[in-house]
This record gives structure tokens, C-alpha cells and sequence, in this order.
């Protein structure tokens, strides 16, 4: 069944309900035309997009700080901040050219987000939820940002049909991040009429 935006946004973006159908018509257009989004995917927007996102914005705690790695288009990080104005943002994105698109969109929607350019590996700070969307498998990703997770935060990963698999090969590959992991666990998320999403949740022991 299509996702429509006339469910989505009372559902799930009360609070900014015009941003999130801005931010919808500017991937259509101006994430195509830069290459961000593919081109065919205009139609598409809010089911392999926008929706696809949701699920992950029910899990994170009230309040905290997140870095969204690979930021990209702003997937998930600026879907984040629109559903859950609750919490403090930040894209992190290596590609000056997807940066200077994310410093576009969030002034365009008015949106108090960070825009930082770098790589996870290099990148400083302190996150209460560190999340990832289509970025690099969990054994790789995993030790590149696993620093950036405050004591007792959340790292939490998108993942499709293998997320099983991929978590079992990073508990074997990336052991010394392992150490450090009070609680695991994998999100299979129905919400209403989207489709399931799959989660991967690591919590930082402290």
C-alpha cells in the first residue's frame, strides 16, 4: 500500500507539518538535480525516503543530543528533527558538496540542526544516540564510530533483511567495540501502514 503524506504528516510531524512536506518537494527536486536522491525516485519520496525513517525517530529517549553519520540527503537526521523536536541534531556528512546541500535544506525549513563536514573516524564529540542509514555494514561501521557514543548511549542502525547476519559478523570482526556493549537488540518496527523496518540498536555500557 503507498504511503501518502496526507497520513504521514498529522501522524508523525504535528509539530512541523509544512517543513516536512518542503523538505519532501525539495528532495524531488533539488535532491535529484544534485544527485542525492536517484532519479527515478521522485514519486517515491515519502515510502523509500521520509517514511522509511519513521521508525527509527520512536526509539531514541527524550532530550538527547544525535549525530546522524553519513547524513547525505539528511537521511535520517533531518526527518529526526522534524518528527522529534525534542532532541539536538547533528549531520555529520564528508562530501563538502552533500554539506553545502544539508546547510541549504536546514536553512530553507528553518530548523535549528548542525552541519559539520568530516568522517566519523576523525570527528570529536559526545552523542547520547549516534544513527546510520544505508552507510557501511555494521563490522565496518561500528569501530569508525563507536567513540563518538556517550556512556549509556544508543547506536542505532538501519538495516534491511540481513541485519541478523550483519550483527552476528560484527560481534565476531569488531570484538574490542563488543566490550563495551551493555545491550543488543534488533527492531523489527510496524508502524500503521508502513513497512517494516528493522533496527539495529547497540546500547554503550556506563
Amino acid at each position: 500500500m503507498p504511503v501518502s503524506r496526507e497520513t504521514l504528516i498529522p501522524a508523525y510531524f504535528g509539530a512541523h507539518p509544512e517543513k516536512v512536506d518542503r523538505y519532501a518537494e525539495i528532495l524531488a527536486t533539488w535532491g535529484i538535480e544534485r544527485g542525492l536522491v536517484g532519479p527515478k525516485e521522485g514519486d517515491r519520496i515519502w515510502e523509500r525516503h521520509i517514511a522509511n525513517c519513521i521508525p527509527l525517530t520512536t526509539l531514541i529517549p527524550q532530550g538527547l543530543s544525535v549525530l546522524d553519520i553519513g547524513s547525505g540527503a539528511g537521511l535520517p537526521g533531518i526527518v529526526i528533527a522534524l518528527a522529534r523536536p525534542d532532541l539536538r541534531v547533528t549531520l555529520l556528512e564528508p562530501l563538502q558538496r552533500r554539506v553545502d546541500f544539508l546547510i541549504e535544506v536546514v536553512a530553507e525549513l528553518g530548523l535549528d540542526i548542525t552541519v559539520a563536514r568530516g568522517r566519523a573516524e576523525g570527528f570529536k564529540g559526545s552523542f547520547g544516540v549516534v544513527t546510520a542509514r544505508a552507510v557501511a555494514p555494521l563490522p565496518k561501521l561500528l569501530p569508525l564510530s563507536w567513540h563518538l557514543l556517550a556512556p549509556g548511549g544508543l547506536f542505532l542502525a538501519m538495516k534491511g533483511e540481513g541485519a541478523a547476519a550483519e550483527l552476528a559478523e560484527a560481534q565476531e570482526s569488531a570484538r574490542k567495540v563488543f566490550n563495551k556493549v551493555a545491550k543488543t537488540q534488533i527492531h523489527e518496527i510496524v508502524l500503521g501502514e508502513l513497512p517494516l523496518a528493522r533496527v539495529v540498536e547497540l546500547k554503550k555500557a556506563g
